[in-house]
């Protein structure tokens, strides 16, 4: 939905798309986590029920302590999976909040939300006092719905905003949204995240560790998922650990081909994210583009395809893509 409150339907797959499988499922965090748990090979995994206070990294090791300051763990490497908060990335790395590259999110899991798509679209409302960020409904089973919004720091910082009053007037206040949250109930109270964005490329490796996730700053700049990049990184992050062990060779220069070939495999979709990002920033030319995406067949369906082949997102950078579909 435009910031003229203009809307338009996107499929992630068209209809003569062979695959069966959808791109993408919706889930409750929780939930997913849960089902990664369940898949652990227990034959090489240990569980300490501790909360970790420091984590040093030397020459020849890596040592965990916990919160009595006691040792619990020893290895060659650590990876880190720590999220946003991560406490290797700000003492190992060149690791610094940057406001232009920073998101801030709230999300409240609902019930009882009306009029959700019979599809089960996911919703991205790009409401003008979000600028540059937008509100989302998205549909989970029995009936609930996450609800949340995410706003770029640096505007929350620029216009003083408080963000949780903002998502609060939404649900009550704005003309259309509020009316779908009438009979709606929230099942928890407001939860806040930081999320560092995949905007700029960063340091991901050290000697004897790798950042992964929210940790490396993985998070898709337009639509703020990070999923999918942290799970990549946690793939690209083993398999550097396995040639790290088979090389005996844990230093900094050795690792370095981590952050080389996991940019080399994510890096153009997060550039052009981030180019998405800049574009929706402009309301006239966003308003125009889902205009167009209900009047214009092909380009609903090439905006169907940019789903899946990061490649042609491309198109949206190229003048003479707009000037096609004006004569189309």
């Amino acid at each position: 939905i435009a910031p003229n409150g203009t809307r338009t339907d996107i499929p992630f797959r068209r209809e003569d798309d062979p695959r069966k499988d959808p791109t993408g499922f919706i889930s409750k965090r929780v939930d997913f986590d849960n089902l990664l748990f369940k898949h652990l090979d227990y034959s090489y995994t240990t569980f300490l029920n501790a909360n970790v206070s420091d984590v040093i990294i030397e020459q020849d090791q890596v040592s965990v302590f916990n919160q009595n300051n006691e040792l619990i763990a020893r290895g060659s490497a650590v990876i880190s999976a720590e999220g946003a908060r991560s406490l290797l990335a700000k003492k190992y790395t060149q690791f610094k909040k940057e406001n232009n590259h920073y998101c801030a999110g709230l999300r409240q899991y609902y019930t009882g939300v009306s009029n959700l798509h019979p599809n089960n679209y996911i919703e991205l409302h790009f409401i003008d006092a979000i600028q540059p960020g937008y509100f989302w409904i998205f549909p989970l089973p029995n009936g609930e719905a996450n609800v949340g919004l995410g706003m770029l720091t640096s505007a929350i910082s620029k216009k003083r905003l408080d963000l949780k009053q903002i998502f609060e007037q939404i649900i009550k206040e704005h003309p259309e949204i509020s009316l779908r949250f009438n009979n709606a109930s929230p099942l928890e109270t407001v939860k806040g995240w930081a999320l560092p964005l995949g905007s700029k490329k960063r340091k991901l490796s050290n000697n004897r560790l790798l950042l992964t996730g929210d940790a490396a700053s993985l998070i898709d700049p337009f639509t703020g998922e990070g999923i999918a990049n942290a799970i990549i990184s946690g793939i690209k992050a083993a398999e550097w650990t396995r040639k790290a062990q088979l090389a005996n060779d844990y230093s900094a220069g050795f690792l370095m081909g981590y952050d080389k070939e996991l940019y080399h495999k994510i890096w153009q979709e997060l550039k052009m994210s981030r180019g998405l990002q800049k574009i929706s920033h402009f309301k006239p030319l966003f308003n125009w583009i889902v205009h167009r995406a209900n009047t214009h067949s092909y380009f609903k369906e090439t905006l169907t395809d940019m789903f899946n082949h990061t490649d042609l997102r491309k198109k949206l950078f190229n003048p003479l893509f707009y000037l096609r579909l004006l004569f189309k």
